[in-house]
C-alpha cells in the first residue's frame, strides 16, 4: 500500500514538471533545491512509481508523471478556488494575472488599453508578456494567452476573439523612389521584409508564399514590431496587420484587392483556473476591448 503524501509534495511536483529543472523550480518556490529533491523522492516512494526521468539537462515526466500532472493541476485549481472563496477575493480582485500575447497584438493593441483594467482593480497586478512565441499554460508561463490558432489538445478553454485583416504596406518615403507596383509580380524587384523562416512559431505567419513565390526577402526578423519599424523607416515592404498599420499616416497600403489575408486571434486559458476571478475578469476585459474596437481589425 502506498504511503500518504501531502499537498506540499504535489506543489513541488508541479513546479519541477513546469520548469523541467530542479534548481529553477526550487528558486520559484523559495526553497533549497536539496529540500525540493527530497520532496520529489518522498512523493515517488509514497506513490510507488517513478515520476521523472533525471537527465544532465533537466527533468522530464515519465508516463506515470504525465498521468499525475493532470490530477495535480486539477487539485491546484480546486485549491485556488477554495482559497479565493474563503478569502472573499471575489469582492476585491488581488494577486497577479499574466497575459501572454503575440508582440503586435500586445504592444500595439493591448498595451495602450490595459491600464484601464488596473484602474478598475487597483490591487490586481497585471503582467503583459508581448513576445513572438507560444506560451504554455500547463507550465504556467501565462494565465491567459492570445494565440493565432485554436489549441487542438490539452485541458484548455479557448474562445475566438476576432478575425483580423493583413495587407501589404510600405512607407511613402520608400515608394517615392521605388519602381511602380501594379501587381504581385512586381514585388520580386522590391525590398521585402518578413519573418525568419526557422523561427516562425506558428504556420499562420508564413505569409510570403501566399503573396508571391518570387519574393526573396532581404531583411528578416522574428519580431513583428521590428518589421513594422523597418517598414516605417522606409526600408521596404511587408505584410502587416491592418490594426497596426492602417492608422499610420506615413504608410501606404499596396494592392489591397490582390493581397488581403485573414487570420484570427483566440483567447486561451487553462481549464483548471479560468474560473478564478482575477483571470476571468482579465479575460473578459480583453474580449470586450477587442469587441469595442472591432473596426480596427477589419482593415
Amino acid at each position: 500500500m502506498a504511503s500518504r503524501f501531502d499537498w506540499d509534495d504535489l506543489q513541488s511536483f508541479l513546479a519541477v514538471a513546469r520548469s523541467g529543472r530542479l534548481t529553477l523550480a526550487a528558486k520559484r518556490m523559495g526553497v533549497d533545491h536539496t529540500t525540493l529533491g527530497r520532496r520529489l523522492t518522498g512523493l515517488e516512494q509514497a506513490l510507488g512509481t517513478t515520476l521523472f526521468e533525471r537527465h544532465a539537462t533537466g527533468y522530464s515526466l515519465t508516463q506515470a508523471g504525465e498521468t499525475l500532472l493532470q490530477s495535480a493541476e486539477a487539485m491546484e485549481g480546486m485549491a485556488l478556488t477554495i482559497q479565493e472563496d474563503l478569502s472573499g477575493a471575489g469582492a476585491r480582485l488581488s494577486g497577479a494575472v499574466r497575459i501572454g500575447t503575440p508582440d503586435g497584438f500586445g504592444s500595439f493593441f493591448l498595451a495602450p488599453r490595459i491600464g484601464r483594467l488596473g484602474a478598475l482593480h487597483p490591487d490586481l497586478e497585471v503582467q503583459l508578456v508581448a513576445m513572438p512565441r507560444l506560451f504554455s499554460l500547463s507550465k504556467r508561463e501565462a494565465d491567459i494567452a492570445v494565440t493565432l490558432a485554436q489549441p487542438e489538445a490539452g485541458r484548455l478553454h479557448a474562445r475566438k476573439l476576432t478575425d483580423y485583416e493583413l495587407g501589404l504596406y510600405a512607407a511613402r518615403s520608400y515608394l517615392d523612389t521605388a519602381a511602380p507596383i501594379d501587381g504581385p509580380g512586381d514585388l520580386a524587384a522590391h525590398r521585402f521584409i518578413s519573418y525568419i523562416d526557422d523561427l516562425l512559431y506558428t504556420p499562420e505567419l508564413d505569409y510570403v508564399p501566399l503573396v508571391s513565390r518570387d519574393i526573396r526577402p532581404y531583411l528578416k526578423s522574428a519580431s513583428l514590431v521590428a518589421q513594422f519599424r523597418a517598414v516605417q523607416a522606409g526600408n521596404g515592404i511587408a505584410v502587416l496587420p491592418c490594426f497596426m498599420a492602417a492608422g499610420e499616416k506615413d504608410l501606404v497600403r499596396l494592392l489591397p484587392v490582390e493581397v488581403k489575408l485573414i487570420r484570427s486571434f483566440w483567447l486561451v486559458m487553462h481549464s483548471d483556473v479560468r474560473h478564478l476571478s482575477r483571470i476571468r475578469v482579465a479575460a473578459e476585459f480583453i474580449a470586450e476591448e477587442v469587441k469595442r474596437n472591432a473596426r480596427l481589425f477589419q482593415g
